[in-house]
């Protein structure tokens, strides 16, 4: 059964860094897209950022250029996001997701994680 576990989140200071972590099992995570997104409360859920299955293809949502990185470890069946200047307006859930195997990061997202909590405050 294909699974996604977030980790990584926290309360952090503004200006502070966090590393996110998503952790897949049950299938092997080369073949697969895999995007970041985030839901604050009272609002929609946003797209923050994807990556290609090869690691070679990466996009991000504005409100996070220049301060977040997405990146992969195929061999641990892993992809992180390093978040750097954070703001009280990244305060969010942040959940992992993937499309169907193969597919792009611009298609619907079939695999959800449960999301980790994230918290920037003072």
């Amino acid at each position: 059964q294909l699974q996604l576990v977030e980790s990584g989140g926290g309360l952090v200071q503004p200006g502070g860094s966090l590393r996110l972590s998503c952790a897949a099992s049950g299938f092997t995570l080369g073949y697969y897209a895999i995007a970041w997104f985030r839901q604050a409360p009272g609002k929609e859920r946003e797209r923050v950022s994807c990556i290609s299955g090869s690691g070679l293809h990466s996009n991000y949502a504005d409100f996070v250029k220049g301060r977040f990185t997405i990146s992969r470890d195929n061999a641990a069946n892993t992809v992180y996001l390093q978040m750097n200047s954070l703001k009280p307006e990244d305060t969010a859930v942040y959940y992992c997701a993937a499309p169907k195997s193969g597919m792009p990061c611009n298609t619907d997202m079939n695999y959800w994680g449960k999301g980790t909590l994230v918290t920037v405050s003072s």
